[in-house]
Parts: structure tokens; C-alpha cells; sequence
């Protein structure tokens, strides 16, 4: 098992590029992925990943694993994120297909991919900007160096219609999106060299209408677990 040194800022940089390729590939040969008007980052959008029925199942299955979020740093504080999340059975035939949908889409293969977790936004609810790939000075870096080492690419499905509010909104890069049910957010967190992008900085801004389902699917740089 390959173990890294405090001393490398950027120990997966070589596999983050090279994912980030083979990834962008795909969804480029995928006439029907659209990719987000901004230069300093690779983000793509495709409608109707899943229909409506199958996000109201998932939104179901949801609510049956959905506690208060925790924000993978400890140094965050309560307030930092305030939705409901939960890991959904990855062996459920239901998740399975659609984990198998998430694979085929990007072209990563399986393995590298967390299982996925769904969040639910009530009205005032919110997760304030971050970035989806780990900080390797932070303490929970071995840790995960050891079980599939940095987040490559996000795959994010909104599950239904919000109301008002719970945009998805890349403030670095100015660039909000409008929650649609059945829609695939997808986006490469390290540069195309293979540096972590900070350019992915990202927020879910509050609710302040109806509710908000979502759930994301984080790609490391190999298997995972």
C-alpha cells in the first residue's frame, strides 16, 4: 500500500490528471452533456440522468437515512452545514443501477467511487462554500491517502424542484445553478495539470421555499474503501 509524506503537497497529482483526461473525454464524446460558460474550471451538466419516479424514490430512501450533516473537517462549525445527509444502501438493486449509471456516464470505474450520500435541505438550510477535494496538511489525510487518496471528479443529481432558494452556487467563478430534477452536475476538482482546482469552490445556499434533495457521488484517484 503506497504511503505518502507530509512533504508532498500534492502526492495524487499524476493520477488526477490522468483521470481528469479520461473523464473529460467522455463526457466531451456525450453530445448531450453541456458544459458550464467558465474558464477556470471543468464543469458539465446533463438533463434527465434520472426520471422522475426514480427520484422520488431515491428523495424516499433519503428520508430513511437522513440525520444533521457533518462537515468532513472538524474545525467547521455547527452552522457551517445545516442540511440532513446520509449514505443510501449501496446494495440496493435501486442504488446500484444508478451507481452503475454514474460509472458509465463518466467512464471511472466503480471502485473509485464513494458510495453515494443523499442530502435533504429544509427552508434556512445550507452548506456554505467548500471544496470538494481534501487539504493533505489536514489530520484525516493519511487516513483517506489510505483508502483511495484524493477526490478526482463530483457527480451531483438534483432529486426534485425547490422552491425558492438552495442554489448550487460556484462563488469563486460567479456561476449559480437553478436546482432541476433529473439533472447531472459533474465537475473535475483538480486542474487539468492535476493540481487541486480551488476555482470549485461551492456553496449550497439556503432554502427558503420548499425543500431541497440532492445526492453527490465523490470519484477518487483509485479504489476506494
Amino acid at each position: 500500500m503506497k504511503r505518502y509524506s507530509r512533504n508532498e503537497p500534492n502526492p495524487d497529482k499524476a493520477a488526477l490528471a490522468a483521470l481528469g483526461k479520461t473523464v473529460l473525454a467522455r463526457i466531451e464524446a456525450n453530445a448531450n452533456f453541456y458544459r458550464l460558460p467558465v474558464e477556470k474550471a471543468d464543469i458539465f451538466a446533463l438533463g434527465g440522468f434520472m426520471n422522475e419516479s426514480e427520484c422520488a424514490r431515491m428523495r424516499e430512501l433519503i428520508d430513511q437515512v437522513a440525520r444533521p450533516s457533518k462537515a468532513f473537517s472538524q474545525t467547521y462549525s455547527s452552522a457551517y452545514r445545516t442540511s440532513y445527509s446520509g449514505d443510501v444502501d449501496p446494495w440496493d438493486p435501486f442504488v446500484q443501477k444508478i451507481q452503475r449509471r454514474f460509472d458509465d456516464v463518466l467512464g471511472i470505474p466503480g471502485e473509485y467511487g464513494e458510495t453515494i450520500q443523499g442530502q435533504r435541505y429544509l427552508p434556512g438550510q445550507e452548506f456554505r462554500a467548500h471544496c470538494d477535494w481534501f487539504h493533505t496538511d489536514a489530520e484525516y489525510w493519511p487516513t483517506e491517502a489510505q483508502r483511495g487518496g484524493q477526490r478526482s471528479w463530483t457527480a451531483m443529481v438534483f432529486l426534485n424542484q425547490v422552491e425558492e432558494g438552495g442554489l448550487t452556487d460556484f462563488k469563486a467563478l460567479g456561476y449559480s445553478i437553478q436546482p432541476t430534477m433529473g439533472v447531472l452536475l459533474a465537475w473535475n476538482n483538480a486542474t487539468r495539470a492535476g493540481a487541486t482546482n480551488k476555482w470549485t469552490l461551492h456553496a449550497a445556499t439556503p432554502v427558503v421555499k420548499g425543500e431541497k434533495y440532492i445526492i453527490t457521488k465523490w470519484y477518487r484517484t483509485r479504489k476506494w474503501g
